[in-house]
């Protein structure tokens, strides 16, 4: 009876072994999950990253650039107007993953092919194409038996001549080799001042209607006024705010009366936001100078 209880238990150990075995690689199962998941709960969580604005930028530019919304980047950072950014601002860049460097800008639509033909792009003037081309928005207008220069539409073909230059940061018009001045550009709608050839302030304007066009031309501002009273053909307009006359009654200031920036609307004088007309006001000085054009 003895023997036969050494043999019960040796053949229950036989048995036993195998079964060690299946908890033991449980165990190292267990082990390694645990690990996993511990990794997994120590990922960081995109965080903002910074970025600061370089000549050329602009806030839908920079939010493409990555990944998020131009609404996101301006609550993020406070900003009421998106049109006014300026050259070394640093902005947080919600949800950008902290990254030190932002990736690579896209690259400029749509070069013209061999056939000299350009398709208008979301976002295109006028303007900014014959800048892009080095021609002149009259240029494109006779190639193209184009009547209104602010008329195209996405998807259109434009005859174009000359090479396109990726679409850098240099002025539409050649200013001063240095210094303050301002640039107006009637086709796009847009006002920038430029310290030499860099960009430090930019925002949409309305210049004169077909019938009371802004002038054309070169000149300097000549006098400042803080407030004044404007009066003509059917219009009597007290304080009207940070007006900067450049030729004769033509002049660059605030704007209460209306809101629709980045159409004409004026009768002749270049119309700003109050907030950036009081921004220019301050930058610029009696003798900066004004250059308006297509």
């Amino acid at each position: 009876m003895g023997h036969g209880f050494i043999a019960d238990v040796s053949s229950r150990r036989g048995r036993l072994r195998p079964l060690s075995r299946l908890v033991l690689v449980a165990l190292v199962v267990v082990l390694l999950g645990g690990a996993f998941v511990e990794a997994a709960v120590a990922a960081p969580v995109a965080a903002d990253s910074a970025y600061v604005v370089r000549p050329g930028d602009t806030l839908g530019a920079i939010a493409a650039r990555f990944g998020v919304s131009a609404g996101a980047i301006a609550r993020a950072n406070g900003i009421a107007n998106p049109d006014r950014i300026y050259v070394g601002q640093n902005l947080a860049i919600p949800g950008a993953g902290g990254a030190a460097n932002p990736p690579a800008a896209p690259r400029p639509p749509s070069q013209a092919p061999a056939t000299g033909t350009y398709i208008v792009q979301p976002g295109d003037t006028l303007g900014k194409i014959a800048a892009r081309y080095g021609t002149t928005v009259a240029r494109l207008m006779a190639l193209n038996g184009l009547s209104n220069p602010n008329l195209i539409w996405v998807g259109q073909r434009l005859k174009v001549t000359g090479a396109a230059s990726g679409g850098g940061t240099k002025p539409p018009v050649q200013g001063p080799v240095s210094g303050r001045w301002i640039d107006v550009d009637i086709s796009s709608q847009r006002l920038t001042a430029y310290q030499g050839n860099t960009p430090v302030f930019s925002a949409l304007v309305s210049t004169g209607l077909p019938r009371t066009p802004t002038v054309i031309g070169r000149f300097k501002v000549y006098t400042k006024l803080r407030s004044t009273r404007m009066r003509g053909p059917g219009y009597d307009l007290p304080g009207v705010p940070y007006t900067m006359y450049f030729y004769k009654g033509y002049g660059i200031h605030g704007t209460y009366w209306h809101n629709n920036f980045g159409r004409p609307m004026s009768h002749g004088c270049v119309n700003m936001r109050t907030q950036d007309a009081a921004w220019l006001f301050s930058w610029a000085s009696v003798g900066t100078p004004v250059v308006t054009h297509w």
